[in-house]
């Protein structure tokens, strides 16, 4: 209660009157006659779009502001951009504006105004990726893979030396991590997104959970008075084919938005593991071939009414559904300490797997007044189910290969369902002294997940009660926010934000018969602060406090046996970790960009590959056993070689502190790592593209684990047919399959363990994309469109 009556004393004093409302007109004309339709936007000193319209059949518009320091944009098909500075005190009218007509002579090579693909924004990195080849016919994850500072690995996305971020898409919290996520924005299309933003410190609006920050995809969302509808097709060749067929549609009339997506991908991938594990009387060596299904069907729907000028309301729905069955050969090799082979164990398994979610969302938005007061509601459902349905046999063997008698044979029977509700408020109120926007969110999570392990040694299955479990878990969240963003001059701006989150968690064992209850308030604190010293300067400074909750599946403490000397357990008393992070930041001409930044961890919590030496058994688990601080030196530039070659480079030099606080006979080390990105654009004519991108991340030790070198070499082409409608893609990735994780490494109770995984990185695709539709859409005009629904819909 105390922190509740602390956060209504800091909301209260902001509550003042509002100023009155100030218009701003014009007349946008040609140098022969008025300009209809041309798109207005007015972006606020963050370089966001706080009002937009479009000009009249006589070139007039007229926009409603409040008073303060404005940049006003004017693009019309056909035209050149015009941009202003203006500072608005009184009702203003500006002169008549004259745009001038693009040459049109196919002769030439025109030279247009382009996006850049990274832009700073005080909070945020804005990813324009659509420049981007690789790209080209893919998914989300792919899309987000190629992000300045961003890696996905080991079903992990992660920022360079921060920790593992959470999704959203279009602001709203997609509960799904690991596996799951990937596998739901690999049913995204790359077509359907805008951009990409990276939140290393999200403001108080936003959820507290990941250290990492967030990862906001944003939708497009279709341009007004028009229709548009892409088509994708590609084939993926690795070991094996994969086939993917995407739809996109979007209508956008008059009050109306609709937009509706299919998607559907079919083949087959390899995944290729390997295992040593040095015990004091000898190597025992993994190995494992999986053939896994890539088989998924998923679709989006989105409808968006005006109700009026001023209230919108909205429904949104996604589903999923996956069938990664898949089968494994895994072989393991015990020697003795001469090196010499003394048995052999062969496990052959298939697994019956499948997964489907579903994601609701309706919200109504409504602009109060003149002066920007906006009111929005959102409710959600989410609901994620999957079935699991091992059946494996183990035998051993003699070094000659000789059958010796059954290790292991059993059927792991696993089903989880995820229900989640949430309910959330958010106000944006702007006064005289500052812009404020504050809410409240209430979240309610039920987990149901059970285990069967059923012995089928002697051919009759036997229900193993040791193995097999049924665990809930119930998990609460109530929040509120308040955040505050103040232009002092036009060099300083400051933006505070506090948030308060209270969480109640329960879980339940029944074959333990064992309850886990945690409850706990904590406050995550916000602040930005940056400083415009000229035009090519600009510095940042920012700080957030993080939480990392655990996955739903790392508390069920139930055991999944490899043989019966491996097995992996969840643990029901995994607690959060908490994170303080710091940020420092310089960009010099939206070219070159300098980050420091800092995060200090505690209660942090992980996987501990363990050993019973006595026994040769491998254990692996989970726990809260460490604190430390990551550290880190980023650079991005962003270069125009010559008007053919574009290219956006990183390097970043990360380092990190680690103390171990749970005791066990394991001794931390850490190590520098060096990570670099090149991507490189060549525009070999006015319709086609090749791109060339290459990445190397050094082996590096953090903590318990030591980590092997990673490195890509991607190559990509595409060309633009009949008028840009049509488009061909070619795609090399990982030309040397070195992308994977290598030489994962571990020594808890002095058994060394060291552990490679390759998942077909390596493959190459071809891509058809087809766009038709109403002729006035354009990427200009897109990417206002865009801009203007995301004001409409309070995102």
């Amino acid at each position: 209660m105390k922190k509740l009556h602390l956060l209504i004393f800091l909301v209260l004093p902001l509550f003042c009157l509002a100023q009155s409302a100030l218009k701003l007109k014009g007349k946008i004309i040609s140098e022969k006659a008025p300009l209809e339709w041309a798109n207005v936007s007015v972006t606020n000193s963050e370089g966001k779009i706080i009002n937009g319209t479009t000009s009249k059949s006589d070139g007039s518009f007229e926009i409603i502001l409040k008073s303060g320091l404005y940049k006003i944009a004017i693009s019309l098909l056909g035209f050149t951009d015009y941009e202003k500075e203006i500072s608005l005190e009184k009702d203003t009218e500006l002169n008549t504006i004259i745009l001038k007509q693009t040459a049109t002579d196919l002769g030439e090579i025109v030279i247009q105004s382009r996006k850049n693909t990274i832009e700073q924004k005080t909070d945020r990195l804005v990813y324009n990726f659509e420049k981007n080849v690789t790209t080209a016919g893919s998914d989300a994850l792919n899309a987000i893979n190629t992000a300045p500072g961003v890696v996905v690995k080991n079903d992990a996305i992660t920022l360079l030396g921060r920790g593992t971020s959470r999704v959203m898409i279009d602001g709203r919290i997609i509960e799904l991590t690991g596996e799951e996520l990937n596998n739901f924005l690999k049913s995204i299309s790359a077509a359907d997104i805008k951009n990409i933003e990276i939140i290393s410190n999200p403001p108080a609006k936003y959820e507290a959970d990941g250290f990492g920050g967030l990862i906001n995809i944003v939708m497009k969302k279709g341009v007004r008075d028009s229709w548009k509808n892409t088509m994708t097709a590609s084939y993926d060749q690795n070991k094996y084919e994969i086939y993917t067929l995407r739809d996109n549609f979007f209508y956008n009339k008059n009050k109306f938005r609709f937009s509706a997506s299919l998607n559907g991908k079919t083949g087959y991938k390899n995944a290729d593991e390997n295992l040593e594990m040095y015990f004091p009387d000898g190597l025992s060596k993994m190995s494992s071939t999986t053939k896994v299904k890539n088989e998924n069907f998923s679709g989006k729907l989105a409808l968006d009414y005006d109700f009026s000028e001023h209230t919108t309301i909205g429904f949104q729905f996604m589903n999923d559904r996956n069938n990664p069955d898949f089968g494994s050969d895994i072989r393991i090799e015990k020697f003795n300490n001469q090196s010499e082979l003394q048995n052999v164990t062969l496990n052959k398994s298939f697994t019956d797997k499948g997964s489907k979610n579903q994601i609701y969302n309706a919200h109504l938005v409504t602009k109060l007044d003149s002066l920007n007061r906006k009111l929005s509601f959102d409710v959600d459902y989410f609901n994620y189910n999957s079935k699991f349905d091992r059946d494996f046999i183990a035998n051993n063997y003699t070094p000659e290969m000789e059958f010796v008698d059954v290790n292991q044979a059993g059927r792991n029977i696993s089903n989880q369902d995820i229900d989640n509700w949430s309910f959330k408020a958010d106000m944006e109120h702007p006064f005289q002294a500052v812009n404020l926007s504050y809410g409240a969110k209430m979240s309610f999570t039920n987990s149901l997940s059970d285990v069967l392990f059923y012995n089928t040694i002697s051919g009759t299955p036997e229900l193993d009660p040791n193995q097999s479990n049924r665990f809930k878990y119930r998990e609460n969240n109530q929040s509120i926010y308040i955040n505050g963003n103040k232009k002092l001059n036009e060099k300083w701006n400051l933006q505070l934000g506090l948030r308060l989150e209270n969480t109640q968690t329960t879980g339940f064992s029944e074959t333990l018969n064992q309850e886990t209850v945690n409850n706990y308030s904590k406050l995550f604190p916000t602040f930005y602060a940056s400083y415009k010293k000229d035009e090519n300067n600009t510095f940042s400074l920012n700080y957030g406090k993080r939480i990392n909750r655990p996955r739903f599946d790392l508390l069920n403490p139930f055991k999944v046996y490899i043989n019966s000397n491996s097995y992996s357990e969840g643990n029901p008393f995994l607690k959060p970790s908490f994170s303080d992070n710091f940020e420092w930041s310089h960009s010099y001409k939206g070219l070159l960009r300098t980050s420091l930044f800092m995060n200090v961890i505690t209660n942090g919590y992980g996987v501990i590959f363990t050993s019973v030496p006595e026994t040769n058994t491998q254990i692996v688990t989970r726990e809260n056993y460490f604190k430390g601080v990551n550290y880190g030196l980023g650079e991005s530039y962003s270069a125009s070689f010559a008007d053919w070659w574009e290219s956006e480079n990183t390097l970043y030099f990360l380092g990190s502190k680690t103390e171990f606080t749970k005791r066990f006979n394991a001794k931390p080390s850490n190590s520098l790592q060096i990570d670099f990105t090149t991507n490189n654009t060549f525009i070999l004519g006015k319709t086609t593209k090749l791109q060339i991108d290459f990445n190397y991340s050094t082996p590096f030790r953090n903590g318990l684990y030591e980590v092997g070198y990673v490195s890509s070499f991607d190559i990509g082409f595409k060309q633009d047919l009949l008028n840009k409608t049509l488009q061909i893609a070619f795609l090399a990735n990982d030309i040397f399959n070195t992308s994977y994780l290598k030489d994962f490494t571990s020594v808890v109770n002095g058994v060394k363990q060291v552990y490679s995984q390759n998942e077909s990185n390596r493959f190459v695709r071809l891509s058809l994309v087809y766009n038709f539709g109403n002729k006035k859409i354009n990427v200009k005009e897109r990417n206002f469109g865009n801009e203007e629904e995301k004001k409409r819909t309070g995102n």
